[in-house]
């Protein structure tokens, strides 16, 4: 699994959709899109955030990564 697809599972469980997260975060759909999508990594600063946003431990992104 990559970073992009824990970030999604993590937001899906949730019930957020990609333009609340987004939104939360201070970011655009679009990067937010791109992140899933493996095409862009996030920056330590956005991942942080998105660990705050959905309520989890930035590590949780990276579980499976390896």
């Amino acid at each position: 699994m990559t970073v992009g697809r824990n970030i999604q599972t993590v937001r899906e469980s949730r019930g957020l959709t990609q333009a609340e997260t987004a939104e939360k975060v201070g970011i655009t759909q679009a990067a937010l899109c791109q992140i899933e999508r493996g095409t862009r990594n996030p920056s330590l600063q956005v991942a942080a955030e998105l660990a705050e946003v959905l309520g989890c431990r930035i590590e949780r992104f990276l579980e499976g990564t390896q």
